[in-house]
């Protein structure tokens, strides 16, 4: 299913140069990617297994005059991201400039010592931590033009080692790896891909797991501030924007410095 404005509709821009695709689009970090992406200029497809989130992003983003729409997609699933690539590709004239692998669990993520892990859930978690990146960049890869960018969402948990989580640092640690890989074999065709790691970051999800959110780890911080979604907005524009077309296969920590790689 897609929601993909009609020419002439007086919410959109016309036209505009460059097509993102963000997977998680229905909230949280993905509605901010969304967003910030629009007020680039960028035409912005939100996909999430979440249809109605994703639709309410993609309104979102038509309120502030930029083209958006919305798709239904599960990033487990071959034949759904295959069927994303090829609709994102349709609403972008043909071409996804910028993916952006934001789709995760993470708020749901229960924490356990090593030994009491839920194997389901730890299948679950890399399903769609790792194994989704890996499907999404396929589905995308040949839509890719020179110049594309793929952006992968990893997290600062994989350079502190938190404790009781290990699937899930696990599949964050292994979104680094499979990058490295993916910029040396998309290298040749002038595709760019890097991870950005936020740190513990203010989004919905985040205020969901713990009474003193906004204060957590402040204190170990340079920047004795929480993190706001923007601050993740910025570092996934950069990377997708001109100033880095020589960064390739890095890892951005974006955690107000309470840690240094």
């Amino acid at each position: 299913m897609s929601d993909v404005p009609t020419p002439g509709d007086p919410q959109s821009k016309a036209s505009p140069s460059r097509t993102v695709l963000i997977t998680g689009g229905a909230g949280g970090l993905g509605r901010a990617f969304a967003l910030g992406f629009a007020a680039r200029g960028y035409r912005v497809a939100v996909a999430d297994v979440n249809e109605e989130g994703a639709r309410e992003t993609a309104e979102l983003v038509r309120r502030q005059g930029a083209q958006a729409a919305a798709f239904a997609a599960d990033v487990t699933d071959p034949a759904s991201t295959a069927e994303l690539a090829r609709q994102a590709a349709e609403f972008g004239a043909g071409r996804i400039d910028v993916v952006i692998n934001n789709a995760a669990i993470y708020a749901t993520v229960t924490r356990s010592p090593f030994e009491e892990i839920d194997v389901a859930e730890w299948d679950l978690v890399m399903n769609v931590n790792l194994k989704g990146p890996w499907l999404v960049a396929r589905a995308a890869s040949p839509y890719l033009p020179d110049g594309g960018r793929i952006i992968n969402l990893s997290s600062a948990t994989v350079f502190s080692g938190s404790e009781q989580w290990m699937h899930y640092v696990a599949s964050k640690g292994g979104v680094v790896a499979l990058t490295r890989v993916l910029a040396k074999e998309l290298g040749r065709r002038n595709i760019t891909a890097n991870v950005i790691a936020p740190g513990f970051t203010l989004t919905e999800a985040s205020y969901g797991l713990m009474d003193d959110a906004a204060t957590y780890g402040v204190d170990r911080g340079a920047l004795k501030r929480p993190s706001q979604p923007e601050d993740i907005v910025g570092a996934a524009l950069f990377l997708a924007g001109p100033d880095s077309s020589y960064v390739t296969g890095q890892t951005l920590v974006v955690d107000g410095g309470r840690q240094f790689i």
